[in-house]
């Protein structure tokens, strides 16, 4: 183990100390775990992707998140706790309890007695994601043996950009793990749909164009009939595809649809719309993967109202749709901003302004520039998603045969 005299003086310092009296939050998951690690900086939508993609390649696979803050686990399979402090007994309860199997630390803002304790238990390390910016704090800059004396326990470092590679190099005494790799963004996992359905629909369509109102919370609904009203003007075979936020609000829509004297059917009744069908109202909240595919324009609500957190853009941009929105997205305002920047999403701030999008991006080539834009936004993260995986599961797979 390394053990420059910065190191000594860095873990002497930790011992003395007070320890926070670690305790896990919960029992340890039958099987393989693997420990993530994320900054209180991070994009925690770009972890939970990651997490799902591996998670589905990984058959049983458990994940351990930790870090700074309290946040939901994104999904089955994944456990949240709080990081252990620096000094060895709530390092040595961590470690015990939960055995992780691999190690994945994420951006920097590393912890030398935690990672090196790690890597002295036999426990594969892996950063991702590393940025200079978690390399610069004091200990780093004033102790920078410290550093390499940490980074020389990780098998690999994926950096995000030039400038991080170039400061990192500093601090690897083997270059050799270290390896330009891009940044961590997230990328949007596809929604699944019943391909009868889809087919089914595409027929009665017959060409039609359509376009979707997702997620429509009650505050929303007469915006958006006022925009369908004002693109149907221009576009008279023009379908909604109406989807309120819970299905608890049927009765109201079909209220509102007949006092708007707009013709509907209900997709639940298992009615396919006909052509004088203006609005097909589908109340379901698990088929959205079946509405994206078949819109060519989304407008995803609970976004015009404030205190709502709207839905993942990323979800939509991955199976094809142009996109619109309200200005209240705060929890997937990274996304959106991504996405508006690269021509694919647009803001829309009441009926006025939705009804003008929708009559001028409901055109084919309008609509097919957006979504493909959108789809590059999708994709252009995935390859260091891949790469970060492979790394994970070759290690894996090692830590498996070597306990065979």
């Amino acid at each position: 183990m390394p053990n420059s005299l910065g190191l000594s003086a860095y873990r002497t310092l930790a011992r003395r100390n007070t320890p926070t009296k670690y305790k896990p939050k919960t029992e340890r998951p039958v099987g393989e775990i693997l420990w993530l690690h994320i900054p209180d900086q991070g994009d925690k939508l770009a972890v939970f992707d990651l997490a799902r993609r591996i998670i589905q390649q990984r058959h049983g696979l458990n994940i351990l998140i930790t870090c700074s803050e309290n946040i939901n686990p994104p999904c089955q399979n994944v456990i949240v706790d709080r990081i252990p402090s620096e000094h060895p007994q709530d390092i040595t309860v961590f470690l015990e309890h939960w055995k992780p199997n691999v190690c994945l630390w994420l951006w920097g803002d590393i912890r030398p007695n935690l990672i090196l304790a790690a890597s002295k238990a036999g426990i594969p390390l892996h950063m991702a994601d590393a940025d200079q910016q978690g390399f610069e704090n004091k200990r780093d800059r004033w102790l920078p043996e410290v550093a390499r004396d940490t980074m020389a326990c990780f098998n690999n470092v994926l950096t995000r950009s030039e400038p991080a590679h170039a400061r990192i190099a500093k601090l690897m005494r083997n270059e050799d793990r270290l390896e330009l790799c891009g940044p961590l963004v997230a990328g949007g996992q596809p929604l699944n749909f019943v391909q009868s359905d889809f087919d089914d629909l595409s027929t009665a369509l017959s060409g039609r164009p359509a376009w979707l109102a997702a997620a429509i919370l009650p505050q929303e609904v007469s915006t958006v009939l006022a925009a369908h009203r004002h693109a149907l003007r221009l576009s008279h075979r023009l379908m909604l595809i109406l989807n309120p936020a819970s299905e608890e609000q049927a009765q109201e829509c079909e209220n509102a649809l007949s006092a708007e004297g707009l013709r509907s059917a209900r997709w639940e009744d298992a009615v396919l719309p006909d052509d004088n069908c203006q609005v097909l109202l589908v109340t379901a909240q698990d088929e959205l993967g079946l509405w994206y595919r078949i819109a060519p324009l989304s407008f995803l609500g609970s976004s015009l109202t404030a205190g709502r957190q709207g839905l993942d853009p990323l979800q939509a941009a991955a199976l094809g749709t142009a996109i619109l929105y309200g200005p209240n997205v705060r929890n997937h305002m990274a996304s959106y901003t991504r996405l508006a920047a690269a021509g694919a999403a647009r803001i829309v701030n009441d009926s006025g302004a939705l009804g003008v999008a929708v009559a001028r991006l409901i055109s084919p080539d309008h609509a097919a520039s957006m979504a493909m834009s959108g789809w590059d936004v999708v994709t252009q993260g995935a390859a260091v998603s891949d790469r970060i995986s492979e790394l994970v599961i070759l290690s894996l797979d090692a830590t498996e045969e070597g306990s065979a």
